[in-house]
This record gives structure tokens, C-alpha cells and sequence, in this order.
């Protein structure tokens, strides 16, 4: 795909009569086209955490509340290489493991998730990671979101996960018009097949953290855009929106330090060494320098 589709939907008339309202039929047709159109865009989409085994990525999923998955992806090697296993970690030092995660934020608060999940882990499910959404929301700072995140990457078992860029998209596509995640689960679900959740995920959070953005989106460069009900609210210059894009899109390395081989981007740099004050260097803006892409804390 290429930009003249973008062009193609930067030069539509805005105005006009009110359209049609959509039938069901035309819903889910147009939702799949766009499914398809983000997989001719991103082949290579991908979850955008580091991980090598179950374990790692319900931490990384954790620690990934309120800050970008490159700052974790920076953090894990550290903190992995120092408690491999559940019963390593659950039997932490806490202000150890504070020092360990700080640079995530809300270190604290992450800390005592992670020390409760993993006695949890260890006392509940013989050290194992569990392969149910019923057992992994029983875990502390595990949510809906985290359970499909682990599920859908580490288990293969199909689901939708729900993050602030996916809600974002679904409803400007009016997929949906909830803001409860798992409402908007539950109506996006409804729309494809349980074989392409996993993946209609992965395409879904990469175009919102590439193209369409929060603050900005980059409609005029957008390969979406003829599919959009949302055309507009962004650049529609071709030239402006372009400057917009983000990561392998926008000439920049990506979040994952080891990404897959057919990531046609660079990849994250290491964490920074500490500044003069001892700590590292402060984390890069999310994307759209919106907050937070990673699990609900439970309440």
C-alpha cells in the first residue's frame, strides 16, 4: 500500500447531505476491509513488549501501566536477569525491586502488584503462569486487558485487547460508540472472526500509535482514510500528515530492543546510563504524547 490511498481520502469533499445511517451488514463489511488493509500495511505487527516466556510478558504487561512499552522493554533486561523465575521475584527485597522498576513510574504501586502476583503465582499455580482469562484476573494489577495481552501472545488463545489507542480507533471507525473496555471487547469481537483477534490487535494499537494519534492524527497520509467516518479530524495535508507519522513510519527506531526479524524498522536503544543525579534519563513521550498504552490497574 501507498500513500496515494491516503491522497485519494485527503481529497474528499467534506460536507454535504448527512450520510446514511450504516446497516449491520455494511458494519462489519467495512470493518473487515479495514482488517485487511492494516494487514497489507503492517505484515509485521507485532505485541511491543520484549518477552521470552509467559512470565516475562504478564511483567512487561504490568509494569507497561502509565508509560510507553519502550521504557519497559528497557527496564525488563535488568529486572529479569536479577529475578527469573516467579519465586525469585516474589521473594524480592521491596525497595530493591522498587530501584529496579523506577524508571516505569509508579514504582510503588507496581512493586506490590508484582510481589502480590507472583506469590500468588507461587502459592496458587505451582510457579506456572495460568492459560485461563478466570485464573489470570485473580492475580494483583491483572486485568482484562493484561489476561488477553498474556493470552493472546504467549498462549494463542484468542482475544481483543482492549488499550487506549484500540478504543480510540474503534470508535472513530464506529466500530463502537462504548468506552467501557470490555463493552467495546465485546462489540469488536462481534464484528470478526475469534481467528483474527490476536493480530486485528496487534494492527489496530500499531496504527494508532503510527498514524492515527490522538492529538493529531495524520489523515492527508493515511491508507485508511476512503474507510474512515472520521476523515478529518486531523492534518489532511499529504505533505503535514506525513511529517506526523511515527516509529518505522516516521524514520524512527521502534519500542522493542529485540524486535521480529521481519520488523523493517531499527530497533529501541538501551536505557540511557543515570544522570549526574543517579537516576536514568527521563522516558521518551508515548507516540502521540498521550499516556499510558499498557494494563488497567484493579481498583
Amino acid at each position: 500500500m501507498d500513500s496515494a490511498v491516503g491522497e485519494q481520502g485527503a481529497s474528499r469533499p467534506g460536507g454535504g447531505r448527512r450520510p446514511k445511517p450504516e446497516s449491520r451488514l455494511a458494519l462489519v463489511r467495512r470493518a473487515r476491509r479495514i482488517n485487511r488493509e492494516l494487514a497489507e500495511l503492517y505484515p509485521y505487527a507485532h505485541p511491543e513488549l520484549d518477552f521470552e516466556n509467559p512470565f516475562q510478558l504478564l511483567v512487561a504487561t504490568v509494569l507497561s501501566a502509565q508509560t510507553t512499552d519502550l521504557r519497559v522493554n528497557q527496564v525488563t533486561p535488568g529486572l529479569f536477569a536479577r529475578y527469573p523465575t516467579p519465586d525469585d521475584l516474589a521473594a524480592a527485597d521491596p525497595e530493591e525491586l522498587e530501584q529496579l522498576i523506577r524508571p516505569t513510574g509508579f514504582f510503588r504501586a507496581k512493586a506490590k502488584s508484582l510481589l502480590g502476583l507472583c506469590t500468588a503465582l507461587r502459592d496458587q499455580f505451582d510457579g506456572r503462569v495460568p492459560g485461563r482469562i478466570e485464573d489470570l484476573v485473580t492475580l494483583p494489577g491483572v486485568g482484562r486487558k493484561t489476561a488477553n495481552v498474556v493470552l493472546g501472545n504467549a498462549f494463542g488463545v484468542p482475544g481483543i485487547t482492549v488499550d487506549t489507542h484500540f478504543g480510540r480507533l474503534a470508535r472513530r471507525w464506529r466500530w463502537t460508540a462504548q468506552d467501557d473496555p470490555d463493552r467495546v471487547e465485546a462489540e469488536v469481537g462481534a464484528l470478526f472472526p475469534k481467528s483474527e483477534w490476536v493480530m486485528l490487535s496487534h494492527r489496530v494499537v500499531f496504527h494508532g500509535r503510527r498514524t492515527c494519534h490522538s492529538r493529531k492524527p495524520a489523515c492527508g497520509a493515511c491508507p485508511i482514510a476512503p474507510l474512515c467516518p472520521s476523515y478529518g479530524e486531523g492534518e489532511t495535508d499529504p505533505e503535514k500528515a506525513r511529517k506526523l507519522l511515527k516509529y518505522e513510519l516516521g524514520g524512527q527506531p521502534g519500542q522493542r530492543l529485540k524486535p521480529p526479524a521481519n520488523y523493517p524498522g531499527e530497533p529501541a536503544p538501551p536505557l540511557a546510563p543515570p544522570s549526574a543525579s543517579g537516576r536514568p534519563v527521563a522516558a521518551l513521550p508515548a507516540a502521540d504524547g498521550a499516556p499510558a498504552d499498557g494494563p488497567e490497574e484493579r481498583q
